[in-house]
């Protein structure tokens, strides 16, 4: 529902604005969002955005940082106390359900321009590399963390993209997943 240009009276602005801006997202995709159409969607004059984003570029880091919350919170839910390879394959598949679920707000999240000095946005990064690094401790205790992360969200990231732009079939998406991270941590997939 498009609020109109009378009905927005007080609140949170920049919230508001957010979340109109992750409409648009999702109904059209990053091209045509603009401050502008964020602040149409959200009824206030459009040059209202202006006093809480400088640009474009701070606009979407505000809804990239609302994509890695709410993809930590599936990560989490996937595996609340991850500490074995089933449970990171569990997670990875969280991973690439989010991206398919979420394709346009996830491309924001890590292909369109950021701001990088945005501390929303680099508080939100920052949580999923500590928890990526956290399961990988737990997973592998003698490994070196800080390549392990890298390469498991990698790897995981790279699987995101490719079933994003449909070069492996979403019916499989669970088992081709689960068996690539066993695959690549060297283990037999468990029966």
């Amino acid at each position: 529902m498009t609020p109109s240009s009378t009905s927005y009276h007080h609140g949170d602005l920049p919230a508001t604005l957010v979340r109109a801006a992750v409409e648009l997202l999702e109904e059209d995709g990053a091209a045509d969002l603009s401050l502008r159409a964020a602040a149409r969607r959200a009824g206030v004059s459009t040059a209202a955005p202006y006093r809480h984003f400088a640009d474009r570029d701070a606009l979407l880091s505000a809804v990239a940082a609302v994509g890695y919350r709410e993809l930590a919170e599936q990560l989490v839910a996937a595996g609340p106390a991850p500490s074995t390879p089933e449970d990171l394959a569990a997670i990875a598949v969280a991973y690439v359900r989010f991206a398919l679920a979420r394709p346009a707000l996830f491309r924001v999240m890590f292909a369109d321009p950021c701001d990088p000095t945005s501390p929303e946005r680099v508080a939100a990064t920052t949580s999923i590399h500590q928890y990526v690094r956290a399961i990988v401790r737990q997973v592998f205790p003698d490994g070196d963390e800080e390549s392990l992360a890298t390469a498991m969200w990698a790897l995981v990231h790279g699987l995101a993209f490719l079933y994003l732009h449909g070069k492996f079939d979403a019916e499989a998406l669970e088992d081709r997943v689960r068996a690539t991270v066993f695959a690549v941590i060297e283990l037999p997939r468990p029966a």
